[in-house]
């Protein structure tokens, strides 16, 4: 039985330039990294406060995502927060183009979008009231 989500993966073309990204400006933990020599890949293993993870991996050579955003397979990734305004604001200090707020036709919460280094669509979800 299915119990929660556990981790998103997440392959990125810079490895130094994400990791930074995730950790540095969206502050994720770090809980090990590795590299792979068989397979000149690096896989670092980030944590959330609420336990769930994202694998940042690099690969030599990995094909561009087809589209914006609306190729098959993952849309984008969603973060909790308590104030979107405060995020938006936080990201924009560090130089990051975020889109303007927008409120969820049927929940009436407040999200914004912006991209990782890579472009991958990534969602702050305003959680509480």
């Amino acid at each position: 039985m299915l119990l929660r989500i556990h981790h998103a993966a997440i392959i990125c073309s810079n490895y130094e330039v994400s990791r930074r990204f995730y950790t540095e400006v969206l502050g994720l933990q770090i809980v090990a990294e590795h590299y792979r020599e068989h397979r000149q890949s690096y896989k670092l293993d980030l944590m959330l406060p609420d336990g769930s993870q994202i694998e940042l991996f690099s690969f030599t050579d990995s094909p561009p995502r087809p589209s914006y955003p609306e190729a098959c397979g993952l849309r984008h990734l969603a973060f909790g927060v308590d104030n979107v305004d405060a995020c938006k604001a936080f990201l924009e200090s560090k130089g990051i183009s975020v889109e303007a707020v927008r409120i969820d036709e049927y929940t009436n919460r407040r999200f914004v979008f912006f991209a990782d280094p890579d472009g991958l669509p990534l969602e702050l979800y305003e959680v509480s009231a």
